[in-house]
């Protein structure tokens, strides 16, 4: 498996073309998870109290402070976008499948991103169009497999 550190075509100038099955990326920005960071967004979105309150976290089953499935989602996802999608070629996506949690994101966690090709489909319908099937796999500092997902992305094709 040759691994890439990013596209040989900057982000605004990408197609559907330019997404090959096979291909595996990572990419160098990462995003840190403080303490606050999963507490704010617990109180927002998730008001667990293994994500907002640090003391009875520490009797949970986590031992220990967790951020929400929601908060990991939306930081992978940011990632993915900011690294991964095509600038002006993204037409959004129908779906994520076969979300999972693997590892707890805990206070001070550092994450980056992962993301395989797995098919390219030009669209039967549509030619100026295809979609691409991915799969994202979201890492911590120790290179422990946090998340994955699957995410299908519709992506104008470069001559259309």
């Amino acid at each position: 498996m040759t691994v890439f550190s990013g596209f040989d075509v900057p982000k605004e100038d990408r197609y559907f073309e330019d997404y090959q099955a096979g291909a595996v990326y990572e990419f160098p920005e990462t995003v840190h998870v403080s303490q606050e960071d999963i507490i704010r967004f617990a109180l927002e979105f998730d008001p667990q109290y293994f994500h907002t309150d640090p003391e009875a976290a520490e009797k949970s089953i986590y031992k220990g402070l967790i951020a929400s499935g929601g908060h990991t989602i939306a930081v992978s996802f940011r990632l993915y976008i900011v690294n991964y999608l095509p600038g002006k070629a993204s037409q959004g996506s129908p779906g994520m499948d076969e979300i999972r949690w693997l590892k707890p994101v805990r206070p001070g966690d550092t994450l980056r991103i992962r993301i395989t090709v797995l098919e390219t489909k030009p669209s039967q319908s549509k030619a100026d169009r295809g979609s691409v099937i991915s799969l994202a796999e979201t890492i911590n500092q120790k290179d422990e497999v946090v998340m994955t997902y699957k995410v299908t992305n519709i992506m104008t094709r470069k001559n259309a």
